[in-house]
């Protein structure tokens, strides 16, 4: 965006070094309100103004270039005082969305955009880098997952200057060991299982828990390498429900108190099968919601349970962990990681970079080019990790290894 574009378009905001705005997308996950208050907080300290888009790419789709217009469904200005109350809690208090401002159906299409847009399918790019210019807006940072992320690759690429923050619970998105969200769900993974085996050990069966990572297995392989489940099925391999269903019987017959854990990845397929969906809509990038894996995982393995346990029926604790673990206060990584990421972008920004991502790699923060996200994928190695004939993760070879062991990426 040129200077003089900026003049002609800039809406009643005013400032001396300029002006950085900032989104939430996708997915809410512990550790977004944390991003959000140390980019205000450094920004507005170096000099810059900061605002706040509101529900994701929504907010900038939406608004409405008058000066006369109520746009404050669609951003605010951020100050100190905002981000420090909001800045100890989970959730986003810039709330999300998952809008994809390049692909917008007719019926999504904003009222007052309707007639410029009248195809099922629009193209609202146009629009948003309009809206960026009449809000002044001299570096956008989107804080989200590889969707997210996505479209902010794309307006990258349409010149305006992006600095982003990986953000997923899943830890998926390629180019960094670590994303907002993640240790927060992991922490929390390990809590509830660790309190649902009181249950499990009660009455002497399967427990059975669904966790996130549609293509991603890392948010089971993680806890289960902590202990916190006897085995786990990921996305990236397609598990036999019959080995499964042998080796939890045996790890029930060798635990004193007759039980067995496994975690089910919702992305998880059984041999020769396919994800497993919660229904037919998709989302605006075209994902559909998952769900039913553990449902499915655990009728089977107590239909196969008499076949390895003497004729005898073992019965399932079957529970989908879901939003327990991205709800409430962040852990201590995304309270730290946050504050960093949002320090890191701001360094890009008085360096007068841009087109990166912040990232943490090795142990080590650092910052490489955003279309890494667009351009790669970030799964599980199952040669290197998983361990497909016990349907749980190695435990050798940790030496040099990053923090978070096989979250790196491939």
């Amino acid at each position: 965006m040129t200077s003089n574009k900026k003049q002609k378009k800039m809406a009643n905001i005013k400032t001396t070094k300029g002006i950085i705005a900032i989104l939430t997308g996708g997915g809410d996950v512990p550790g977004l309100n944390p991003a959000i208050r140390a980019v205000t907080i450094r920004a507005n300290r170096e000099g810059y103004k900061v605002i706040g888009l509101r529900r994701g790419w929504a907010g900038i789709t939406e608004l409405i270039r008058d000066n006369k217009a109520d746009n404050s469904n669609c951003y605010q200005v951020l100050t100190d005082d905002i981000v420090n109350k909001a800045g100890r809690t989970g959730g986003t208090f810039l709330h999300t969305s998952r809008t994809r401002p390049s692909h917008m159906s007719n019926v999504t299409v904003p009222d007052h955009l309707k007639d410029a847009y009248s195809n099922d399918m629009n193209d609202l790019t146009p629009e948003v880098i309009k809206n960026l210019e009449w809000l002044g807006v001299d570096y956008l940072i989107p804080i989200g997952g590889d969707d997210t992320l996505s479209y902010g690759v794309h307006l990258y690429k349409k010149g305006v200057n992006v600095v982003a923050i990986p953000k997923t619970m899943d830890n998926d998105v390629p180019g960094t060991d670590y994303c907002i969200g993640f240790s927060t769900c992991v922490t929390r993974t390990i809590q509830m299982t660790n309190s649902l085996r009181t249950s499990a050990g009660s009455h002497e069966r399967f427990l059975v828990l669904e966790v996130f990572g549609r293509y991603a297995g890392f948010t089971a392989m993680l806890p289960t390498m902590a202990g916190a489940s006897n085995r786990c099925v990921i996305p990236e391999y397609e598990f036999d429900i019959d080995l499964l269903t042998r080796l939890l019987v045996e790890d029930r017959n060798h635990n004193p108190s007759k039980y067995s854990v496994v975690l089910v990845s919702e992305g998880a397929m059984f041999k020769g099968g396919e994800m497993i969906y919660a229904d037919c809509e998709k989302d605006a990038y075209g994902h559909a919601k998952l769900g039913g894996i553990g449902d499915l995982v655990s009728a089977k393995l107590k239909d196969i349970s008499p076949k390895y346990n003497d004729g005898k029926t073992i019965n399932v604790i079957n529970q989908k962990l879901g939003y327990m673990v991205r709800g409430g206060d962040p852990d201590a990584l995304d309270s730290i990681v946050p504050m960093a990421y949002g320090n890191l972008a701001l360094d890009l920004i008085l360096k007068g970079v841009h087109g990166r991502i912040v990232v943490l790699k090795n142990g080590r923060y650092d910052n490489v080019p955003i279309d890494v996200v667009t351009s790669s994928k970030k799964v599980v190695k199952v040669s290197d990790y998983y361990n497909t004939e016990r349907l749980r993760p190695y435990y050798h070879s940790f030496e040099m290894k990053p923090f978070l062991l096989v979250a790196s990426d491939n």
